[in-house]
């Protein structure tokens, strides 16, 4: 009888159906998304037009920048090839510059010859990676010449595409390209935009047959060695199964090395809705197993010091992280970061001293003695990081074993540092920096010796410009950073990609410390007044009073380990 039901309820879902002219009445079954999920699929295509018929040489040069929305298929462009004369080379996967459509100028100096004026944003190269650039007018040049028709075509165009910064992240979407931190225990990622088309197929080149970002390579590790290569081209099975099939070097490495190849793999291709991959030679598979790596993830609660004491706040009660609670109780902390494990957490002191606190002892060491110091950072080695604000080049580590480190290479051409904060997978470092007035987050990767220690910092990039004056910086996952800046209207959270865009979020107050949490979607923020805040959606919802420190976290315990 069910089925009779059932029948009869599918008979009439289809006459309602039918009635709506217009309408599928059937479609493939999709999985739907985990909570917090974000889709990598495009939610629309962009069908560009075609060169129109009687097309002025300005008019074919602006359709074809705009077909530059359209990868296609098989993602070759190729409705931009439309405005291309016949065995004109062009190479769309170039690069692309990504401008502000609105500021288009398209000029004809003579007959046949074009050029395109931009306000450049930013580029992306043929890697995928995506670089801030100081917004500047570009010039493009494009050569036409008339066909056998009477229209005309281009025959000469600079390789690479143009896309609004509108367009954009509807085009290209963002995936990461997972290395190995230098103790092997966590996976970093390093930010990618490819078109979703093909994107296994891009996203395996690229961490097979490419090198990391410049500014990361030397702050990772990769076990895919020199000898080994992917071919750019990834099946998938049903059941979202990539096949990755590498060259015959693979076959003489050892099993951890295979085991390690295979963990970057999974953890890269995850980001484009694959399951699970097959490493194959000659379309034979390659025994391997993925080998466990560190979650940077933190406790969804927020971590603070009230009248209560410290740890952390489920509704009014706090519950202590034995022994750092008692340690963090007897100093006078104005902030505080605490270790992955629990055990060890650093403090910026009322006095202005920096300490490394240990929960075991319950006591806390001074570390650093000298003026205008900022908030610490602690890694997961249990290293402190500190720098006086109007010294942006004296950052110094403190290792667990009593060594102090000057860290070489730190923020050149900084004028001031006003936050600094070690990426949770200890491979990475921010820094909000002010210069000439002008408020910037940084980013640098981290280079270690041998045995972990920290020596210098690379090159580093700028992320992105902060408006109103700085007051803090917070990792908010593992690729995005959030900046904390005020003005006289309020407060404002930069939210940055670390290799992409960022957005702004509006909030009222004087807010004087930001937190990251579980997800982007739920920083805090705490205000002069002690009120705390949690972001929802574009929005700012007070859960607690009364709190004197929003602490930070650098991860949670191993599975045993610690609280």
């Amino acid at each position: 009888m069910r089925r009779v039901a059932a029948l009869a309820l599918a008979a009439a879902a289809a006459a309602c159906l039918a009635a709506c002219a217009g309408l599928p009445s059937s479609s493939p079954v999709n999985p739907g998304l985990a909570p917090g999920e974000t889709s990598s699929q495009p939610e629309y295509v962009f069908i560009p037009d075609r060169p129109q018929p009687g097309a002025s040489p300005e008019q074919i040069v602006e359709g074809f920048i705009r077909a530059g929305t359209g990868p296609g298929g098989n993602g070759q462009w190729d409705r931009a090839r439309e405005f291309l004369a016949p065995d004109t080379e062009w190479n769309p996967q170039a690069g692309v510059i990504v401008d502000m459509s609105g500021d288009r100028v398209t000029t004809a100096a003579q007959e046949g010859h074009v050029d395109m004026s931009l306000i450049a944003t930013a580029t992306v190269d043929a890697r995928g990676t995506y670089q801030r650039v100081e917004a500047g007018t570009r010039t493009l040049s494009f050569e036409l010449a008339r066909q056998s028709d009477g229209e005309w075509r281009i025959t000469e165009a600079p390789d690479g595409i143009v896309l609004s910064r509108d367009f954009f992240p509807s085009v290209f979407h963002r995936y990461a390209v997972f290395y190995f931190d230098q103790s092997w225990q966590y996976l970093v990622p390093d930010v990618r935009w490819f078109p979703v088309e093909n994107a296994a197929s891009r996203v395996t080149d690229a961490l097979v047959n490419q090198e990391p970002s410049d500014w990361l390579a030397a702050s990772v590790y990769s076990f895919f060695p020199d000898s080994v290569s992917a071919v750019p081209a990834v099946p998938t099975t049903a059941g979202s199964t990539a096949e990755v099939e590498l060259s015959g070097a693979a076959l003489s490495l050892d099993a951890d090395t295979l085991d390690r190849m295979l963990t970057q793999l999974e953890a890269s291709l995850a980001t484009t809705g694959v399951t699970s991959v097959e490493m194959e030679v000659d379309s034979a598979p390659v025994a391997a197993s993925v080998v466990d790596t560190r979650s940077t993830r933190v406790a969804g609660v927020p971590l603070v010091q009230n009248a209560e004491g410290f740890g952390f706040l489920t509704g009014d009660t706090i519950e202590p992280i034995p022994g750092l609670s008692q340690a963090v109780g007897a100093v006078d902390a104005v902030a505080v970061q605490v270790g992955a494990e629990r055990d060890y957490a650093t403090a910026l002191l009322a006095d202005g001293h920096v300490v490394r606190l240990d929960a075991e002892s319950g006591g806390a060491v001074v570390l650093d003695e000298r003026p205008a110091l900022i908030d610490p950072s602690i890694d997961p080695a249990g290293t402190v990081w500190s720098v006086p604000r109007d010294h942006p080049s004296d950052v110094v580590a403190f290792t667990l074993e009593g060594q102090r480190i000057e860290v070489a290479g730190a923020w050149p051409g900084a004028g001031t540092v006003v936050a600094m904060a070690v990426s949770r997978d200890g491979s990475r470092i921010a820094a909000l920096v002010s210069t000439a007035g002008r408020v910037a987050v940084w980013a640098a990767g981290i280079e270690r010796d041998e045995a972990g220690v920290p020596v210098r910092l690379g090159d580093p990039i700028e992320l992105g410009v902060a408006g109103g004056a700085p007051v803090g910086l917070a990792w908010l996952d593992d690729v995005t950073v959030g900046a904390l800046t005020r003005a006289e209207d309020g407060s404002t959270v930069l939210e940055q990609v670390v290799g992409g865009p960022s957005s702004t979020t509006a909030a009222a107050g004087v807010m004087v410390q930001i937190a990251g949490s579980t997800s982007v979607a739920s920083v805090r923020l705490l205000d002069d007044d002690g009120v705390l805040f949690v972001k929802r959606s574009t929005t700012w919802e007070q859960t607690a009073t009364d709190v004197d420190t929003l602490a930070t976290q650098q991860g949670s315990p191993e599975q045993g380990a610690g609280q």
